[in-house]
């Protein structure tokens, strides 16, 4: 199905006021593959009758299909210990690190921001069981969020395919961690309870998030535009902890975006903090 320039822009900028990612104009094949598949799925004729309907709908944020229609425009890519790199240095350098600083009584408190169908959420948390046993269940918080109710949905589920288990999660891991369940694999329940899912938008305040020893917002800061991605680190700059550290993806960077973070380079990877007091 084709969408027409004037129906691309309006759902262009509905995706924009809502998420804060931007559509540049090469994405229009984009948004007709995934509109034109909502079409079929909603009983509308083209792309035009689906943006019509909209038009008509006068309280967008909680209508289901306009829902439906921001939903289709995110991009859900994720799996288990995606690019090792990060988990590696989580694992070898930064929790042994906030380890060593933290005092007893203090919680670990990590978020996982666009955390999609949940593989990364449950890889920190299986990489927190297996190598750092000592620490207890209240002892450390894991809150993975996403924009999407439907993929909230499937990561509060647990359950995945065998395709998806299949890509970047260790045998050792899966006979360890999950349970066969017909087709599917379920997670075991001590892996599940450890995580806290919570709808969270972006571009909004984060006032529902402690204060943060670790942030993971990977592969999330490619989609927007400059002035998005500046007031979102922005706000990760309010919730991160003096020496707690923020992950990004590996073609991402605060560099000319927030002068106020630093990298730090580790044998595996980089990852962000904010700059110390001279």
């Amino acid at each position: 199905m084709s969408i027409s320039i004037a129906d691309f822009d309006y759902i262009r900028k509905l995706v924009y006021d809502r998420t804060g990612v931007f559509l540049s104009e090469d994405k229009t094949y984009l948004v007709e593959s995934r509109l034109g598949m909502l079409a079929k799925e909603t009983g509308s004729n083209s792309i035009s009758g689906l943006v019509t309907e909209l038009k008509q709908i006068k309280e967008h944020r909680f209508n289901p299909l306009y829902q439906s229609i921001v939903e289709a425009m995110m991009t859900n890519e994720t799996f288990f210990f995606r690019d090792i790199n990060p988990f590696e240095v989580l694992q070898k350098f930064v929790i042994p690190e906030l380890l060593k600083q933290r005092l007893n009584r203090e919680t670990l408190n990590i978020w996982c921001a666009a955390c999609s169908s949940g593989q990364e959420p449950y890889s920190i948390a299986m990489l927190l069981r297996e190598y750092f046993p000592q620490l207890a269940h209240n002892q450390v918080q894991i809150i993975a969020s996403d924009i999407s109710t439907a993929m909230l949905k499937r990561a509060r589920s647990g359950r995945y395919q065998q395709h998806e288990v299949d890509r970047g999660l260790p045998t050792p891991f899966l006979e360890k961690y999950f349970q066969h369940c017909g087709q599917e694999w379920q997670i075991k329940e001590q892996i599940h309870q450890a995580i806290e899912f919570r709808e969270l938008n972006l571009t909004e305040p984060f006032r529902t998030l402690p204060q943060m020893d670790i942030i993971f917002m990977r592969n999330v800061l490619i989609y927007f535009d400059l002035k998005t991605k500046q007031s979102i680190l922005a706000r990760v700059r309010q919730i991160l902890r003096p020496n707690g550290y923020l992950f990004l993806g590996g073609g991402e960077t605060t560099v000319n975006l927030d002068n106020a973070f630093e990298p730090v380079q580790f044998e595996n990877g980089v990852c962000y903090r904010l700059k110390r007091s001279s």
